[in-house]
């Protein structure tokens, strides 16, 4: 089984701090946890894979949102475990081994920000700092009970950062309070939104997803808001929008690194190998068709969410899948948890997701989306859900 050292890759003897140490800022005091494809001065950024790590220089600079933290007061702790160069989202990494789930220990912690969520569960650090293209924070937060925040696509820099798919990643935040993230979310977001008249939707179409059990935990736990309750998604559903994010992905993924994976041949692990296979075989054609459904998706979204509406629906199908479940039956799992994720990513839509209680002894998320630049109303609109 996991322990709690193995969330990070290297736990540094002296934290990282501004200098001069800069106090009475919003973070001042805190420790964070940064995902391993983050550039730390000094530092190789491995990205979860050894031969990645092999083939870099030490960073010459600071990720930007690594200075914007240590401007605000915080201090980095360490660099954390990931998936191999964050293509997946079980936070199985065979080259490095799985960081522990505090919150269900026989279960996977999620990825690829494993570690950061593993950090934060384990009180080793007060912020988990990751990444989310798929689902990287969001899934993660449901696996370990955590807070988790997929920033609106463009609203924090990039810059340092190892891209995956561009168009979809962006960088995010745990904590283990509603509290501590509002303070994150205010950082980089300076506009108050006005959470006194707020409209939630529960697209039946997404709520169809997740498990029987989980979904009627949550929606029996859900404050009694009038909701609307019809279907978001366009012609094709939740399996349209799971094939259109594979395509235009792996298309970008391929453009990416298939130069230095076809040059390198690295040992990829289970599941891995075979993502980046499937990458490979995209064609221009696949990735234009792709693109045409999310600019329709992206439409379509942009006429559906005024300012001040939230859809509401579980973040994960259930709880974490055992260390124990093959990778057959872990798949379909993914499968199913992209489905939900796709939504935002498609959009570039900010996602919150909130501790909701426990499914057989495991927790699971309840997840806030709002349109492009609301990010602080959906951490303000949490403060009316129940605290678990």
């Amino acid at each position: 089984m996991p322990d709690i050292s193995d969330a990070f890759i290297q736990r540094f003897d002296h934290t990282l701090q501004a200098s001069p140490v800069i106090n009475d800022q919003p973070l001042s005091g805190l420790s964070v946890a940064a995902k391993d494809n983050f550039d730390i001065r000094g530092l190789i950024t491995g990205a979860g894979n050894p031969e990645f790590a092999e083939d870099q220089k030490p960073a010459a600079a600071n990720a930007g949102v690594v200075d914007t933290l240590l401007k605000n007061g915080a201090s980095i702790i360490g660099k954390t475990h990931m998936d191999e160069l964050a293509y997946s989202l079980m936070g199985l990494n065979a080259r490095y081994g799985v960081p522990l789930n505090t919150a269900a220990p026989l279960r996977v912690p999620g990825g690829s920000s494993s570690g950061s969520a593993s950090a934060v569960a384990a009180d080793l650090a007060d912020i988990g700092l990751g990444t989310d293209t798929g689902g990287s924070v969001r899934l993660p937060a449901s696996f370990c009970g955590l807070y988790g925040w997929r920033s609106t696509h463009g609203l924090i820099s990039s810059e340092g950062m190892v891209p995956l798919a561009a168009s979809y990643d962006v960088s995010g935040f745990f904590t283990r309070d509603r509290n501590l993230m509002e303070r994150i979310i205010s950082v980089f977001c300076q506009t108050s939104p006005d959470a006194t008249d707020i409209r939630y939707w529960a697209p039946e179409d997404l709520w169809a997803l997740p498990m029987d059990e989980t979904r009627e935990h949550i929606r029996s736990a859900l404050p009694a808001f009038d909701y609307r309750l019809d279907t978001i998604l366009p012609d094709g559903g939740a399996e349209a929008s799971l094939s259109a994010f594979r395509l235009h992905q792996g298309y970008e993924i391929w453009q990416h690194f298939g130069e230095w994976i076809t040059k390198r041949q690295p040992a990829f692990g289970p599941g891995i190998k075979e993502r980046f296979a499937m990458a490979s075989k995209i064609t221009e054609a696949e990735f234009k068709e792709a693109s045409a459904y999310r600019e329709r998706l992206r439409a379509r979204l942009d006429a559906l969410l005024p300012e001040g509406t939230i859809l509401l629906y579980p973040t994960a199908p259930g709880p974490a899948p055992l260390l124990t479940t093959p990778q057959s039956e872990l798949e379909p799992y993914r499968n199913r948890a992209l489905s939900l994720m796709s939504v935002a990513g498609h959009a570039g839509l900010p996602q919150l997701s909130i501790p909701f209680g426990t499914v057989d002894g495991a927790p699971v998320g309840l997840s806030l989306v709002g349109r492009p630049g609301s990010d602080l109303l959906l951490i303000k609109a949490a403060a009316s859900f129940p605290s678990f």
